[in-house]
């Protein structure tokens, strides 16, 4: 069985975000030969392309290394006004540029919503979805995962209430583990 090397990519930036609580949980119930890497995003300056001739700031530099060094890319997004949070679409803003030099194509990907609303961040999922197709990553179709109501599928501690939903999020993560299997390069 090969292993992966998946970049984790969380839209919030909230420290208690019920987001990253939902990524950590992906992580630690995904198959055994995924390696996870959570990317830092939220101390990246805005895109602009005169920042981007000649010398980039570093922190620009470091994400497009980290993208092109792994093998595909887990996204965890909170829905911000029917769209995902700026943080996020910058940082594939960045890595997507220079023009021909989008590190992200080819990378597998798969897209997690999450939000203390009941249609679980659906319009930031479908919108990152169309971001994504215009990168040329391939994005898992299904199972889709639409994570509403956050608020309550926590305790204090972090620690997932509903075992019953965990089958979910560990089908979703074999789901995947194939999902990228299928769409690297053998």
């Amino acid at each position: 069985m090969k292993t992966y090397n998946v970049g984790v990519l969380v839209g919030s930036l909230r420290k208690e975000s019920f987001n990253k609580k939902v990524a950590n949980l992906l992580v630690e119930v995904a198959p055994k030969n995924i390696n996870f890497e959570f990317i830092e995003i939220g101390n990246l300056p805005l895109f602009d392309e005169d920042l981007d001739q000649g010398n980039p700031p570093q922190s620009w530099a470091n994400l497009r290394e980290k993208v092109t060094n792994l093998d595909a890319f887990l996204f965890v997004t909170p829905e911000y006004n029917r769209s995902v949070p700026a943080a996020l679409k910058n940082a594939l803003d960045i890595a997507s540029r220079p023009w021909g030099q989008n590190v992200w194509s080819g990378k597998p990907a798969a897209v997690v919503s999450v939000s203390i609303g009941a249609i679980g961040g659906f319009g930031a999922n479908h919108h990152l979805r169309q971001t994504l197709a215009f990168l040329n990553m391939p994005t898992m179709a299904q199972p889709e995962a639409y994570v509403g109501n956050a608020m309550s599928i926590f305790d204090e501690n972090g620690k997932l209430i509903n075992e019953e939903s965990k089958e979910f999020y560990v089908n979703f993560m074999q789901a995947f583990a194939h999902h990228i299997d299928v769409n690297t390069e053998k």
